[in-house]
Protein backbone atom coordinates (compact mmCIF):
# COMPACT_ATOMS: atom_id res chain seq x y z
CA UNK A 1 0.00 0.00 0.00
CA UNK A 2 1.55 3.72 -0.61
CA UNK A 3 1.38 6.59 1.27
CA UNK A 4 2.41 9.79 1.88
CA UNK A 5 4.26 10.60 5.28
CA UNK A 6 3.01 13.93 6.96
CA UNK A 7 4.28 15.21 10.41
CA UNK A 8 1.25 13.97 12.16
CA UNK A 9 0.78 10.73 10.37
CA UNK A 10 0.71 8.70 7.06
CA UNK A 11 -2.18 9.68 4.72
CA UNK A 12 -3.92 8.06 1.78
CA UNK A 13 -2.46 10.23 -1.40
CA UNK A 14 -6.23 10.54 -2.63
CA UNK A 15 -6.00 12.70 0.80
CA UNK A 16 -3.36 15.12 -0.13
CA UNK A 17 -5.61 17.27 -2.16
CA UNK A 18 -3.85 20.96 -3.13
CA UNK A 19 -0.24 21.18 -2.41
CA UNK A 20 3.07 23.12 -2.87
CA UNK A 21 5.81 21.30 -3.88
CA UNK A 22 8.29 23.30 -2.40
CA UNK A 23 7.54 25.77 0.84
CA UNK A 24 9.26 26.82 4.14
CA UNK A 25 6.93 27.17 7.12
CA UNK A 26 9.29 26.73 9.92
CA UNK A 27 12.48 27.30 10.23
CA UNK A 28 15.43 29.99 9.91
CA UNK A 29 19.17 29.89 9.33
CA UNK A 30 21.71 29.33 11.30
CA UNK A 31 22.94 32.45 11.94
CA UNK A 32 19.75 34.71 11.68
CA UNK A 33 19.20 37.46 13.94
CA UNK A 34 15.18 37.13 15.51
CA UNK A 35 12.98 38.92 14.11
CA UNK A 36 14.77 39.73 10.65
CA UNK A 37 13.20 38.27 7.38
CA UNK A 38 15.20 35.13 7.12
CA UNK A 39 13.34 33.91 10.78
CA UNK A 40 10.41 32.06 9.97
CA UNK A 41 9.68 30.99 13.80
CA UNK A 42 6.34 33.04 14.49
CA UNK A 43 3.83 30.12 14.67
CA UNK A 44 0.87 32.30 14.91
CA UNK A 45 2.03 34.20 11.74
CA UNK A 46 2.82 30.25 10.39
CA UNK A 47 -0.63 29.56 11.08
CA UNK A 48 -2.31 32.55 9.90
CA UNK A 49 -0.73 32.20 6.24
CA UNK A 50 -1.72 28.85 6.24
CA UNK A 51 -5.63 29.54 7.17
CA UNK A 52 -5.22 31.91 3.87
CA UNK A 53 -4.04 29.27 1.92
CA UNK A 54 -6.81 26.77 3.03
CA UNK A 55 -9.44 29.68 2.14
CA UNK A 56 -8.07 29.79 -1.04
CA UNK A 57 -8.69 26.09 -1.84
CA UNK A 58 -4.90 24.59 -0.49
CA UNK A 59 -4.79 21.35 1.80
CA UNK A 60 -0.89 20.62 1.79
CA UNK A 61 2.53 21.76 1.04
CA UNK A 62 5.84 20.44 1.07
CA UNK A 63 7.92 22.16 3.89
CA UNK A 64 12.05 21.82 2.56
CA UNK A 65 13.44 22.87 6.10
CA UNK A 66 16.03 20.68 7.02
CA UNK A 67 18.12 20.22 10.18
CA UNK A 68 20.86 22.60 9.03
CA UNK A 69 18.22 25.45 8.24
CA UNK A 70 16.16 25.14 11.76
CA UNK A 71 13.84 22.69 10.97
CA UNK A 72 11.64 22.62 14.22
CA UNK A 73 9.21 19.35 13.33
CA UNK A 74 7.85 19.70 17.20
CA UNK A 75 6.71 23.39 15.68
CA UNK A 76 5.27 21.72 12.54
CA UNK A 77 3.59 19.43 14.30
CA UNK A 78 1.61 21.94 16.25
CA UNK A 79 0.97 24.24 13.43
CA UNK A 80 -0.18 21.41 11.29
CA UNK A 81 -2.34 20.64 14.02
CA UNK A 82 -4.12 24.11 14.54
CA UNK A 83 -4.52 24.70 10.26
CA UNK A 84 -5.46 21.48 9.45
CA UNK A 85 -2.95 21.72 6.69
CA UNK A 86 -0.72 18.75 5.97
CA UNK A 87 2.69 18.99 6.25
CA UNK A 88 5.38 16.95 4.54
CA UNK A 89 8.55 17.23 6.06
CA UNK A 90 12.40 17.25 4.65
CA UNK A 91 15.20 15.48 5.87
CA UNK A 92 18.73 15.55 3.94
CA UNK A 93 20.41 18.97 4.31
CA UNK A 94 21.24 22.09 2.37
CA UNK A 95 23.86 22.77 0.11
CA UNK A 96 27.31 23.29 1.96
CA UNK A 97 26.98 27.06 2.93
CA UNK A 98 24.86 25.30 5.87
CA UNK A 99 25.60 21.55 5.82
CA UNK A 100 29.28 21.51 5.51
CA UNK A 101 29.64 21.02 9.64
CA UNK A 102 27.53 18.27 9.27
CA UNK A 103 28.54 16.26 6.08
CA UNK A 104 32.36 17.64 5.65
CA UNK A 105 33.33 14.38 8.00
CA UNK A 106 30.91 11.88 7.46
CA UNK A 107 31.08 8.77 5.08
CA UNK A 108 27.92 8.15 2.52
CA UNK A 109 27.10 5.68 5.27
CA UNK A 110 26.20 7.76 8.21
CA UNK A 111 24.59 10.12 6.41
CA UNK A 112 22.42 7.41 4.97
CA UNK A 113 22.39 6.67 8.57
CA UNK A 114 20.81 9.70 9.65
CA UNK A 115 18.32 10.32 6.96
CA UNK A 116 16.68 7.45 7.24
CA UNK A 117 16.11 7.54 11.01
CA UNK A 118 14.16 10.27 10.31
CA UNK A 119 12.04 8.57 8.05
CA UNK A 120 11.68 5.85 10.46
CA UNK A 121 11.65 6.77 13.61
CA UNK A 122 11.75 10.90 13.71
CA UNK A 123 12.98 14.10 13.66
CA UNK A 124 14.59 16.51 16.03
CA UNK A 125 13.76 14.27 19.49
CA UNK A 126 9.74 13.47 18.13
CA UNK A 127 8.10 11.11 16.86
CA UNK A 128 7.41 12.95 13.64
CA UNK A 129 8.72 11.56 10.81
CA UNK A 130 9.90 13.13 7.60
CA UNK A 131 8.32 12.44 4.24
CA UNK A 132 10.64 13.35 2.05
CA UNK A 133 14.76 13.43 1.60
CA UNK A 134 16.44 16.85 0.31
CA UNK A 135 19.63 17.12 -1.31
CA UNK A 136 21.29 20.59 -2.67
CA UNK A 137 24.20 21.69 -4.55
CA UNK A 138 26.13 24.94 -5.11
CA UNK A 139 26.14 26.92 -7.92
CA UNK A 140 27.78 25.84 -10.78
CA UNK A 141 29.24 22.84 -8.71
CA UNK A 142 28.50 19.71 -6.60
CA UNK A 143 31.04 19.78 -4.11
CA UNK A 144 32.63 16.41 -2.90
CA UNK A 145 30.93 17.28 0.59
CA UNK A 146 27.25 17.48 -1.69
CA UNK A 147 28.35 14.41 -3.77
CA UNK A 148 28.59 12.78 -0.57
CA UNK A 149 24.91 14.52 0.59
CA UNK A 150 23.29 13.11 -3.16
CA UNK A 151 24.49 9.77 -2.75
CA UNK A 152 22.84 9.08 0.33
CA UNK A 153 19.85 10.61 -0.35
CA UNK A 154 19.51 7.97 -2.94
CA UNK A 155 20.20 5.10 -0.83
CA UNK A 156 18.21 6.24 1.40
CA UNK A 157 15.33 6.41 -1.28
CA UNK A 158 16.21 2.73 -1.77
CA UNK A 159 16.13 1.68 1.51
CA UNK A 160 12.93 3.28 2.50
CA UNK A 161 11.06 4.16 -0.56
CA UNK A 162 10.59 7.47 -0.08
CA UNK A 163 10.36 10.55 -2.27
CA UNK A 164 13.42 13.09 -3.19
CA UNK A 165 13.44 16.81 -4.04
CA UNK A 166 16.54 18.55 -4.73
CA UNK A 167 17.85 22.71 -4.31
CA UNK A 168 19.17 23.89 -7.51
CA UNK A 169 21.34 26.63 -7.07
CA UNK A 170 19.85 29.33 -10.04
CA UNK A 171 18.73 26.27 -11.86
CA UNK A 172 22.38 25.15 -11.93
CA UNK A 173 23.55 21.28 -12.08
CA UNK A 174 20.33 20.03 -12.54
CA UNK A 175 21.29 17.33 -15.34
CA UNK A 176 24.55 16.49 -12.81
CA UNK A 177 22.14 15.51 -10.25
CA UNK A 178 19.93 13.36 -12.76
CA UNK A 179 23.23 11.74 -13.40
CA UNK A 180 23.98 11.07 -10.06
CA UNK A 181 20.70 9.73 -8.88
CA UNK A 182 20.68 7.31 -11.85
CA UNK A 183 24.14 6.10 -11.19
CA UNK A 184 23.02 5.24 -7.72
CA UNK A 185 19.87 3.27 -9.40
CA UNK A 186 16.99 5.51 -8.35
CA UNK A 187 13.09 5.81 -9.88
CA UNK A 188 13.54 8.98 -11.30
CA UNK A 189 10.03 9.47 -11.66
CA UNK A 190 10.72 9.65 -7.39
CA UNK A 191 13.03 12.77 -8.22
CA UNK A 192 11.74 16.33 -8.08
CA UNK A 193 14.05 18.51 -9.25
CA UNK A 194 14.10 22.18 -7.15
CA UNK A 195 14.00 25.61 -8.76
CA UNK A 196 14.14 24.66 -12.53
CA UNK A 197 12.69 28.21 -12.81
CA UNK A 198 15.66 30.25 -11.87
CA UNK A 199 16.98 28.94 -15.22
CA UNK A 200 14.32 29.27 -17.77
CA UNK A 201 16.06 27.34 -20.90
CA UNK A 202 13.01 25.63 -22.62
CA UNK A 203 15.41 22.75 -24.21
CA UNK A 204 17.31 22.06 -20.98
CA UNK A 205 13.43 21.76 -19.19
CA UNK A 206 12.42 18.87 -21.96
CA UNK A 207 15.88 17.50 -21.18
CA UNK A 208 15.08 17.05 -17.91
CA UNK A 209 11.41 15.78 -18.49
CA UNK A 210 12.64 13.63 -20.90
CA UNK A 211 14.86 11.53 -17.84
CA UNK A 212 11.94 11.11 -16.06
CA UNK A 213 12.28 13.07 -13.32
CA UNK A 214 9.65 15.91 -12.27
CA UNK A 215 10.37 19.43 -12.21
CA UNK A 216 9.45 22.33 -9.15
CA UNK A 217 8.48 25.44 -10.85
CA UNK A 218 8.84 26.98 -7.29
CA UNK A 219 9.48 30.57 -7.73
CA UNK A 220 6.37 31.92 -8.53
CA UNK A 221 6.09 35.88 -7.70
CA UNK A 222 9.36 36.64 -7.74
CA UNK A 223 9.94 38.81 -10.78
CA UNK A 224 13.17 39.57 -10.36
CA UNK A 225 14.37 36.35 -11.58
CA UNK A 226 12.07 36.27 -14.39
CA UNK A 227 7.91 37.66 -15.27
CA UNK A 228 5.35 34.74 -14.28
CA UNK A 229 4.70 34.99 -17.63
CA UNK A 230 8.18 33.50 -18.55
CA UNK A 231 7.49 30.42 -16.56
CA UNK A 232 3.59 30.42 -17.83
CA UNK A 233 5.15 29.68 -21.59
CA UNK A 234 7.32 27.56 -20.57
CA UNK A 235 5.38 25.14 -18.61
CA UNK A 236 1.90 25.90 -21.41
CA UNK A 237 4.87 24.54 -23.74
CA UNK A 238 5.82 21.40 -21.67
CA UNK A 239 2.41 20.76 -21.32
CA UNK A 240 1.52 20.74 -25.08
CA UNK A 241 5.09 18.00 -25.19
CA UNK A 242 3.07 15.70 -23.16
CA UNK A 243 5.13 16.21 -19.80
CA UNK A 244 1.96 17.84 -17.87
CA UNK A 245 2.37 14.84 -15.22
CA UNK A 246 6.07 15.79 -14.25
CA UNK A 247 5.13 19.57 -13.40
CA UNK A 248 5.00 20.84 -9.79
CA UNK A 249 4.13 24.21 -8.75
CA UNK A 250 5.30 26.60 -5.39
CA UNK A 251 6.37 29.65 -4.59
CA UNK A 252 9.34 28.90 -2.30
CA UNK A 253 8.31 32.08 -0.37
CA UNK A 254 11.01 31.35 2.87
CA UNK A 255 10.73 35.34 4.29
CA UNK A 256 9.14 37.83 6.08
CA UNK A 257 8.37 40.07 3.22
CA UNK A 258 6.62 36.98 1.08
CA UNK A 259 4.08 36.63 3.51
CA UNK A 260 0.92 39.01 4.59
CA UNK A 261 0.94 36.98 7.88
CA UNK A 262 3.78 38.41 8.90
CA UNK A 263 2.78 42.32 8.89
CA UNK A 264 5.89 43.05 6.90
CA UNK A 265 4.11 44.25 3.42
CA UNK A 266 2.15 43.63 0.76
CA UNK A 267 4.29 39.89 0.17
CA UNK A 268 2.05 37.49 -2.31
CA UNK A 269 1.70 34.73 0.06
CA UNK A 270 0.88 31.31 0.09
CA UNK A 271 -2.75 32.39 -1.96
CA UNK A 272 -0.64 33.78 -4.88
CA UNK A 273 -0.70 30.94 -7.27
CA UNK A 274 -4.14 29.46 -5.99
CA UNK A 275 -5.56 33.55 -6.66
CA UNK A 276 -3.59 34.74 -9.39
CA UNK A 277 -1.90 31.59 -11.52
CA UNK A 278 -4.52 29.71 -11.78
CA UNK A 279 -7.27 32.64 -13.42
CA UNK A 280 -4.03 33.82 -15.67
CA UNK A 281 -3.31 30.02 -16.78
CA UNK A 282 -7.27 29.77 -17.18
CA UNK A 283 -7.55 33.07 -19.21
CA UNK A 284 -4.23 31.48 -21.43
CA UNK A 285 -6.19 28.15 -22.24
CA UNK A 286 -5.03 25.78 -20.01
CA UNK A 287 -6.59 22.74 -20.06
CA UNK A 288 -8.17 22.14 -16.66
CA UNK A 289 -7.03 18.89 -16.30
CA UNK A 290 -3.20 20.18 -16.85
CA UNK A 291 -3.73 22.65 -14.18
CA UNK A 292 -5.27 20.21 -11.37
CA UNK A 293 -2.45 17.37 -12.48
CA UNK A 294 0.24 20.10 -11.51
CA UNK A 295 -1.66 20.83 -7.97
CA UNK A 296 -3.30 17.93 -7.37
CA UNK A 297 -2.55 14.19 -9.24
CA UNK A 298 1.05 15.08 -9.16
CA UNK A 299 2.15 15.22 -5.52
CA UNK A 300 -0.01 12.57 -4.95
CA UNK A 301 1.96 10.71 -7.14
CA UNK A 302 4.97 11.77 -6.31
CA UNK A 303 5.39 12.43 -3.20
CA UNK A 304 3.93 9.04 -2.23
CA UNK A 305 6.20 6.08 -0.51
CA UNK A 306 6.59 3.34 -2.27
CA UNK A 307 8.10 0.77 -0.65
CA UNK A 308 12.02 -0.29 -0.68
CA UNK A 309 13.87 -0.44 -3.49
CA UNK A 310 16.20 -3.21 -2.26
Amino acid sequence: MTFIRTVLGDIDPAALGVCYSHEHVIGKPPGTAPGTDLDFTDETAAARELGWYRQAGGSALIEMSTADYGRDAAAMVRVSRATGIHLVAATGYNKDKFSLPLTRDASVEELTERFVADIVTGMDGTTARAGLVKASANLNEISPAEEKLYRAAARTHRQTGAPIATHSEAGTMMLEQVALFRDEGVDLSHVVIGHVDRLLDLGLHRQLAASGVNLSYDQFAKEKYYPDSERLRVIRQLVDDGFGGQILLAGDMAKHSYWPSYGAGGGPGLTYILWRILPWMREEGMPEAAIGAMLVDNPARIFRFRGPVD
